[in-house]
């Protein structure tokens, strides 16, 4: 087990499942803008790198000039839609319930806003004592940018903290960032992509955070 004082969670694939929501505000802004829409699954395999890269990829290179516009779409859309069809993952409120005494962050490439929207829709805003969102395009995951920015001001020793996430872009984060990282593996990765990376740790439900992280609030 490590002493952690604080935890970073991405939201897709970690703690929410908003695939469905997410896909519907593309396709929604692909039809505003005339396009036909995209499968499920391509707009999914797209998620995770910001907004302004979701819309680009799911435009395509020929309509790259539509990117500007289908982003304010998509947002306008989505922050109306959070939690349509949007659900929490397994034991993600009981693994929050039991961390109680940790600092807990939101670290994610959606903006901020949506973050906050989907996370207050399913009742869990309250755990998270800030949200740092992918509102700076110069600055995302899995760039060490954000964190080495961000703990300093945070009072927070890069020994004492873990990122938990879904994808090979949270372990680089933390990787690049110096900090624990810890890989679930029921998200929107594959499993062979993010081995090797080599995670420190790697789990199939949240709530095996509870045998990783010891309890308590540490200090020094």
């Amino acid at each position: 087990m490590i002493s952690a004082d604080a935890i970073f969670f991405d939201v897709d694939g970690t703690l929410v499942d908003a695939r469905k929501d997410i896909v519907n505000a593309v396709n929604y802004a692909l039809r505003r803008l005339g396009l036909k829409k995209r499968p499920f699954e391509l707009v999914v395999s797209y998620i995770g790198t910001g907004v302004k890269d979701l819309m680009e990829k799911s435009l395509g290179a020929d309509k790259s000039e539509f990117a500007e516009e289908g982003v304010k779409i998509f947002s306008d859309y989505y922050m109306k839609h959070p939690t349509d069809e949007a659900r929490l993952y397994p034991h993600v409120r009981e693994t929050l319930d039991h961390f109680k005494t940790k600092r807990k962050f939101i670290l994610t490439n959606r903006y901020a806003r949506f973050a906050d929207a989907t996370l207050k829709g399913l009742g869990i805003r309250h755990y998270f004592e800030e949200i740092i969102g992918g509102d700076d395009e110069s600055c995302l995951k899995p760039s060490a940018c954000i964190l080495n920015n961000l703990l300093p001001g945070l009072k927070i020793d890069k020994t004492r903290c873990i990122i938990v996430g879904d994808m090979g872009i949270d372990i680089l984060t933390g990787k690049n960032s110096g900090i624990a990282t810890c890989w679930v593996s029921y998200g929107l990765s594959k499993r062979e992509e993010v081995e090797a990376i080599k995670p420190d740790y790697m789990i199939d439900d949240i709530a095996q955070l509870k045998g990783i992280i010891t309890e308590g609030r540490n200090h020094g």
